[in-house]
């Protein structure tokens, strides 16, 4: 090894040092953490509770419609990206303002949750009678749509602070792991404490973890890259021209960049997680009716399905620095939906503790590593100045069409059911949702056959 090569190893290896001790990095693992908290409270995990108290899958699978919102955010990132946030915008500045906004909307949801609980019969609020399961959904429809407006400022705030692209590399890594524990906080542990303490107990929980997102938001620092795209904003939101850059601007700036590519990076994107977002509000419902109990469940994803989700995470990220981020996303291609089939095998083969370990295994894996290659290759495709509304704009994309498809998905199972066993229905529906995968390749090989330079830009230029 040259003295060269030697001193270009040791400089990098300072600079990875110096990224990890910036405050910003510890920052962002904890707003990753806030970000990740509600979801699986409006989603899966809502599922688990659901069955648990006797809903219809038709009916769980309809009210995952909640989640909608996080695919339509970008109709109003455009509001976030060019206006303070009411209260603590003038305190915090505009993107920490907006985030302590949201994270304070998501706590009074899940408590009113909790309070509410899914139950069948009236509830009688101020005196008037409604329906128990539409309130319930009122209030599961606020947290996502404070989540998902979480998720629209913390995004643009982690692409503007970063300097660089390997900077932004870290960051986006450190997001990962972040998002990826609180999963594992409401997608496992919660079911450990479900089942000592009760579901709307767990919930209430949740709301008040929710407190780390907001200890995050007094931990960060207005980047500076906001501050001057603030103040070089061509005009305010409330006059035609302001409106007019707020709503149109992003979009065509983005069709402007990537010109024809555009169709087909929207259109990748769009599929490459349909597969999961289907399948995603029968998983629970699943190991409700398969037998395995909340501790079980739990106590798998919490240990091996943890280290499975890391190793996914790890092998994603060594897969897109050695062979490219497009190479990672081929990879992901396959990876997430074949995934799938473990299921459809859990399914016919019964509930076996060693079956079970294995699908949820294998899950994790394809989920960690699918997840980090999109959301790396997404990052690096916005533009200073409209970073909230085109991020917003490639999340929704990634996830409108499965958001829609998956309010189905119980009446899937129950259609692939008739005329056989209820765990047949599920392993027929979960071989379905893998099939998915093959125009979702199809696509990704499209996506890397366009010219690099077609592909991304520098997200810190």
């Amino acid at each position: 090894m040259t003295s060269e090569q030697t001193s270009s190893r040791q400089t990098g290896w300072r600079s990875v040092a110096r990224n990890l001790r910036d405050p910003k990095v510890l920052a962002m693992l904890l707003l990753g953490f806030s970000s990740g908290i509600p979801i699986y409270l409006v989603g899966n995990t809502l599922g688990f509770w659901m069955r648990k108290q006797g809903i219809e899958l038709d009916t769980i699978g309809f009210l995952s419609w909640v989640g909608l919102a996080y695919s339509l955010k970008f109709f109003w990132a455009p509001l976030v990206d060019k206006t303070d946030a009411p209260l603590f915008g003038r305190w915090l500045g505009r993107r920490r303002g907006w985030m302590l906004l949201s994270q304070l909307a998501v706590i009074t949801g899940l408590v009113g949750m909790a309070y509410v609980q899914p139950r069948i019969g009236t509830l009688v609020v101020a005196g008037f009678a409604l329906d128990h399961l539409l309130v319930f959904g009122v209030m599961a429809l606020l947290v996502a749509f404070a989540s998902a407006t979480q998720d629209i400022v913390i995004d643009a705030w982690r692409i503007e602070s970063a300097e660089g692209s390997e900077q932004l590399g870290l960051m986006t890594s450190t997001a990962a792991l972040g998002y990826r524990s609180a999963l594992l906080v409401t997608d496992a542990l919660i079911l450990l404490v479900a089942a000592s303490i009760g579901w709307s107990l767990s919930y209430a929980a949740m709301a008040a973890v929710m407190g780390v997102g907001i200890v995050a938001v007094m931990l960060a620092r207005e980047p500076e890259r906001t501050v001057i795209a603030v103040s070089h904003q061509a005009a305010p939101l409330w006059t035609p021209r302001g409106i007019f850059d707020a709503i149109v601007g992003p979009f065509l700036q983005f069709f402007r960049q990537h010109r024809s590519s555009a169709l087909v990076i929207l259109a990748a994107i769009s599929v490459y997680r349909l597969a999961d977002f289907v399948m995603g509000p029968m998983a629970n419902p699943f190991y409700v009716d398969l037998g395995v109990s909340e501790t079980v469940v739990g106590s798998v994803r919490s240990t091996f399905g943890l280290v499975g989700t890391f190793v996914g995470i790890a092998a994603a990220g060594l897969v897109a620095v050695r062979f490219g981020v497009m190479a990672a996303l081929l990879v992901g291609a396959v990876l997430g939906p074949g995934s799938n089939l473990a299921f459809a095998w859990l399914a016919f083969h019964g509930p076996d503790l060693t079956t079970f370990t294995a699908a949820m295994v294998i899950d994790n894996i394809a989920g960690g590593f699918a997840g980090t290659a999109l959301i790396a290759y997404m990052s690096s495709l916005t533009t200073l100045g409209y970073t909230a509304t085109q991020y917003a704009l490639l999340s929704s994309f990634y996830a409108l069409l499965g958001k829609v498809l998956k309010g189905f998905s119980g009446v899937a199972v129950q259609y692939f059911s008739q005329g056989r066993t209820l765990l047949e229905g599920y392993g027929l529906f979960f071989i379905g949702t893998a099939l998915i995968g093959i125009p979702v390749v199809l696509l990704c090989i499209a996506l890397a056959s366009l010219k690099p330079r077609e592909l991304a830009v520098d997200p810190a230029g």
